[in-house]
């Protein structure tokens, strides 16, 4: 059971923000101007990772040709022109909802950089419902650990008493750095069996999560 934790921390992107088909979207057009396979959304959940370097790497962009900063300002060019075609996955709001009807506090801890994080949740009228929101600095996504060891200076609980919710293998990583206990949800950035690698609990989707905590 996940109902003993007093602050839970949300990863965005994949976990309560359904931006999985718009990721492979850009990268597809980024892959055929170059001549490159494309992929489908099983063969995306299959590969992708952090850090995003290694992700683009396993996809065939060569990083002697250019650089991987070119190619994250290409993806995030494409990604800022029609994040608002996404949209939050079913029972997203109805769980982070429950969350706070409980007493509990919560924040957000994501790879998205620091000041677009913070205008989509507000367009998605979902800044009520986090005590922090706590982004990178940058848009190259290589790593959520630091920004997670701030997140836990920042708060009032111990490591026992926070549950972060994410849908990587990064996700639980974070997390065992943190010392925080750790759940991913199946329907994001990676496929299942990934994530039962990572040997805590996994679920399906928010619904789940909804009865759980």
């Amino acid at each position: 059971m996940l109902k003993g934790y007093q602050h839970i921390i949300w990863d965005w992107n994949g976990t309560l923000f359904n931006d999985l088909a718009f990721c492979v979207t850009i990268v597809n057009g980024m892959l055929a101007r170059r001549g490159l396979p494309t992929i489908t959304l099983e063969q995306y959940r299959a590969v992708f990772t952090f850090p995003i370097r290694t992700y683009y790497q396993t996809l065939g962009f060569d990083l002697y040709q250019e650089s991987f900063e070119t190619l994250s300002q290409e993806f995030m060019a494409a990604y800022e022109a029609q994040r608002h075609a996404c949209t939050l996955y079913p029972d997203a709001r109805a769980v982070l909802e429950h969350v706070m009807a409980s007493g509990r506090r919560q924040s957000l801890l994501s790879a998205y950089a620091q000041e677009t994080l913070i205008t989509l949740v507000h367009t998605c009228n979902l800044g009520h419902c986090f005590a922090h929101l706590m982004g990178l600095d940058n848009i190259y996504a290589h790593s959520k650990v630091e920004q997670g060891r701030r997140l836990l200076a920042a708060l009032p609980y111990s490591p026992a008493e926070i549950l972060l919710v994410g849908d990587t293998l990064h996700d639980a990583e974070v997390a065992e750095a943190m010392g925080t206990a750790c759940v991913l949800v199946a329907h994001g950035h990676q496929a299942k069996e990934r994530l039962q690698q990572s040997g805590v609990p996994v679920v399906d989707a928010l619904q789940e999560l909804y009865m759980l905590i």
